[in-house]
């Protein structure tokens, strides 16, 4: 009993079965009633004269209006979205209203059955079988309705066959049962399968609602990595990697729109010492704190980024010109140059910029870059804490540079590399007491290149570390024909010393030589020592466990000379010949140099004086007691023969020869 309960009720267990019923089911509710309305009408019409007027016209009228009404009504839901719980309410409406009407529309057919003659009374039979048939049908979306009318027809109309006595009209109960059944059998695997179907289609949309919200965890994950992947970490600005996909794109709408667009690189002056002095976690702080400045200053034009290290860089889009960028620049460099908080006191740092404008200059987005790139060294060579924005000159040098470099990595290094020696005197005797070797560059392709040009090249394109041995090897192998008391100077770069590996190269230059090492004085200026205190100071230490001598080149240049004359184990010092020029007209200078020789007096240190030119000068320098000078009045850098020359006595010279060739 409680199975057939069952299959008279709508089911509610599953909202999803319940609307995909609801569903199916309006779209053939219309159906029924137009069933019900034709086949009442056709009754109605074939008992006309036979039945009373109220049976065969007002009765079928109202019901027709009725049914009509209820058929518009379900039309107008056609396009109305419910919910489970409204379509389980619509659909219990109907099956409650479904027994009523089939009680009524077989109550009616069968008062219809004693009117007219056999004709008539098979149309009854008729009407009854086609419509049972026909609600079948209908209903078979909503099995409880379906069953409930099947039972309340087909049960009246066998028993009105059968009790009719007639073998004709009991043959057609019996058919009509048979076939009511038949159908019922169909109706009951028509919705089992609707059932599964819709399962399945509630199991699949379930499974592609869980896969979209994969896919949107999966976007949500690839978004992240993405802007993690375009984040510096540190700073929290958009890094390298996002700058030039950003260039790149700002690049092609500059030049399909003819707009401006300016590309301006950043770099931080004096924040190699910060690091050197209070440590990395100082250093952090200043990159953050610069970073938070600069990115306050972008707008919807102007873009800001980290390129790495202490290197910055700003996109400007949009309409300005020349002081427009320089208003950016110098609010730029006013942001970094506020003091910066690190705890342990205040750290100041200072920022040069280059900037490059398209369309000015500039074929694409990395020619935009590379120009802005190159003010940018113009700016820290020529005026550190300056804005330069790129030109025609600059353009024209920087044509050459690239012209020198290609050279540079094609050339022989060998064959095309030479030296000249600058007399180093003691000008109480007047003795050369020395050389400094000096470089000079003869290209077969573009002709002499003097030092200034192309070793600030070979130091970035990484050539400055062979360069650096073979002229050493060739200086010493010069110098193994000087006197005992003459010593060897010899210059090494920022990068010969920025590693251990290249050091211990240089010291196996200098033993496979066999020139004794205490005659060799290596020259480092102040930029070699503060781009890594550290290290260069380990590098001095090799050096002077070998024997040689260290000297501190354009001493007086740098901003913080005191501090390394204290904490590295130098032996010479050099004062920079700006300082001795015009030296006797110029008090600030004598007073300059004054210091330094107390100090290096003070220290033990031997004191070198570059760049005296005039008569004038030298008996200045006399007077203050400098003992070892060295510049043009004395003599410009001579070839290798005539440094021998100088420092050989006269005759001596063809038997040194004979010796190196028969040691």
């Amino acid at each position: 009993m409680r199975k057939i309960s069952e299959f008279l009720k709508v089911p509610n267990d599953n909202p999803s079965l319940t609307v995909a019923q609801y569903e199916a089911f309006s779209k053939q509710v219309p159906l029924l009633y137009f069933i019900l309305i034709t086949n009442m009408a056709a009754l109605s019409w074939t008992h006309r004269d036979s039945a009373p007027s109220w049976m065969v016209i007002y009765l079928p009228t109202f019901l027709s209006a009725f049914f009509l009404y209820r058929a518009y009504s379900w039309v107008r839901k056609w396009s109305v979205k419910v919910e489970a719980a409204e379509a389980y309410r619509m659909l219990r409406a109907t099956n409650r209203l479904a027994p009523p009407i089939a009680i009524f529309c077989v109550g009616w057919s069968i008062a219809l059955m004693p009117y007219g003659d056999a004709y008539q009374q098979a149309h009854v039979a008729f009407f009854m079988a086609i419509t049972v048939i026909g609600v079948i049908f209908c209903l078979m979306h909503l099995r409880s309705a379906a069953l409930t009318v099947t039972a309340m027809v087909n049960i009246p109309f066998f028993f009105l066959m059968v009790m009719s006595g007639q073998p004709t009209f009991i043959a057609t109960g019996i058919n009509v049962v048979l076939v009511t059944g038949a159908m019922i059998l169909v109706l009951l695997s028509h919705y089992r399968d609707f059932m599964q179907l819709t399962e399945s289609r509630q199991v699949f949309l379930s499974q592609r609602e869980v896969l979209k919200e994969k896919n949107r965890e999966m976007q949500l994950l690839s978004d992240e990595n993405l802007r993690l992947a375009n984040m510096d970490s540190l700073t929290l600005l958009a890094n390298r990697r996002c700058f030039f996909d950003v260039l790149q794109r700002a690049f092609e709408r500059a030049r399909q729109g003819g707009q401006r667009l300016s590309v301006g690189i950043v770099d931080l002056d004096g924040f190699k010492p910060v690091n050197d002095l209070y440590g990395h976690a100082a250093g952090d702080r200043v990159l953050v704190e610069v970073g938070r400045r600069l990115n306050e200053m972008a707008t919807e034009n102007l873009t800001v980024y980290r390129l790495g290290g202490d290197e910055f860089a700003v996109i400007h889009e949009g309409l300005h010109d020349e002081a427009v960028l320089q208003s950016v620049g110098q609010n730029l460099c006013l942001a970094v140059a506020e003091p910066i908080d690190i705890g342990s006191g205040a750290a100041h740092v200072t920022a040069s910029i280059g900037f490059a404008i398209y369309p000015d200059i500039g074929d694409s987005a990395q020619d935009l870059y590379e120009r802005a790139d190159y003010a940018l060294y113009t700016a820290k060579r020529n005026q550190r804490g300056g804005i330069v924005i790129f030109n025609s000159a600059q353009s024209i040098t920087l044509s050459r540079h690239r012209q020198v470099e290609e050279a540079l990595l094609a050339a022989d290094l060998e064959k095309e590399m030479s030296l000249v020696f600058q007399p180093i005197i003691d000008i109480q005797t007047g003795r050369c007491v020395g050389f400094e070797a000096l470089a000079r560059w003869n290209s077969p392709v573009i002709g002499r290149v003097s030092p200034g040009e192309f070793i600030p090249l070979a130091e970035h394109n990484g050539r400055i570390g062979t360069i650096t041995r073979q002229l050493l090897a060739h200086a010493l192998e010069e110098a193994k024909d000087w006197p005992g008391n003459t010593f060897l100077s010899f210059n090494l770069s920022p990068h010969d010393i920025a590693t251990p590996e290249n050091v211990l190269r240089i010291i196996a230059v200098v033993e496979a030589s066999g020139f004794d090492p205490k005659r060799i004085n290596f020259e480092i200026t102040e930029t070699a020592v503060t781009r890594d205190f550290a290290q260069a100071a380990k590098s001095i230490d090799l050096l002077r466990d070998l024997g040689t001598g260290i000297s501190l080149d354009d001493f007086g240049t740098g901003y913080s000379s005191l501090n390394h004359v204290h904490k590295l184990p130098l032996s010479k010092i050099k004062i920079d010949g700006s300082f001795v020029t015009q030296i006797d007209s110029r008090p600030a200078s004598y007073k300059i140099v004054k210091s330094v020789l107390s100090l290096c007096e003070d220290m033990g240190l031997e004191a070198i004086v570059e760049g005296v030119e005039t008569e004038a000068e030298l008996k200045v320098l006399k007077e203050m007691g400098v003992g070892v000078v060295q510049g043009f009045h004395f003599s410009k850098p001579v070839e290798a023969q005539a440094a021998r020359d100088m420092v050989t006595p006269a005759g001596q010279n063809a038997d040194l020869q004979e010796q190196r060739k028969h040691p």
